[in-house]
């Protein structure tokens, strides 16, 4: 039985060298070596194996000149490892929530939902440090299903970008279920959070800005 892929912030390098194709699509034996911290040689063994379970794929690319080199990328088998939490039956009950309730009311009832979560883990994140409060949702949006990172922009504000969605199939449907990870970076970075792209209206990936820098930050806890 193949193992489903587990959340950044504690992966074997198996998880490491499959979040990375899921992030960039396709990779060479280097780019995969650099990501993973590991030898391109230790990097093939991976490869192989990962190729002999199905997860994967190669291709060759012919150069102008040279010998041509193999990218990978993840398999349909492969895609399959990262979750997809959704069912027939929450597209049916969302079908009669929204029949039956205003528009209003359905938004509301979805930041409710990321607020009873959170009071699920109250006392985990708020007296941590700004930063450390970013690992904290990336780490939470993996359990819930996505592949994302945060990064600090040159002018010192900060982005979360998310490269999988496990709710885009749903979302297609019920565009509310877009709230549930944006309410979630509200909630635990105490900020307001932008966002600039979405894999719904076929970008590569969600982006998302905090018009914050580390001087404007407050964390109250």
């Amino acid at each position: 039985m193949v193992k489903s892929v587990t959340s950044k912030g504690n992966q074997s390098t198996r998880d490491l060298i499959l979040h990375e194709l899921k992030a960039s699509a396709q990779c060479n034996i280097e780019a995969l070596a650099e990501a993973a911290d590991i030898s391109p040689v230790t990097v093939r063994h991976h490869l192989n194996a990962l190729q002999a379970e199905g997860l994967i794929k190669v291709e060759s690319v012919r150069r102008k000149v040279g010998r041509p080199y193999y990218v990978y990328s993840l398999s349909e088998k492969g895609n399959e490892l990262f979750p997809q939490k959704y069912f027939s039956l929450t597209n049916r009950l969302l079908e009669e929530l929204k029949d039956r309730l205003p528009p209003e009311t359905v938004n509301e009832i979805f930041i409710s939902l990321v607020e009873r979560m959170m009071e699920e883990r109250e006392g985990e994140f708020e007296g941590l440090p700004f930063e450390e409060r970013l690992n904290y949702v990336i780490n939470l949006l993996g359990k819930e299903g996505f592949l994302a990172r945060w990064e600090k922009m040159g002018d010192g504000r900060y982005q979360i970008i998310e490269y999988s969605c496990p709710y885009i199939s749903m979302g297609q449907q019920h565009t509310e279920v877009c709230t549930l990870d944006k309410q979630l970076m509200i909630t635990v970075l105490g900020t307001a959070v932008e966002q600039h792209s979405c894999m719904l209206h076929g970008d590569d990936c969600c982006q998302f800005t905090l018009p914050l820098r580390p001087a404007d930050i407050q964390v109250n806890s």
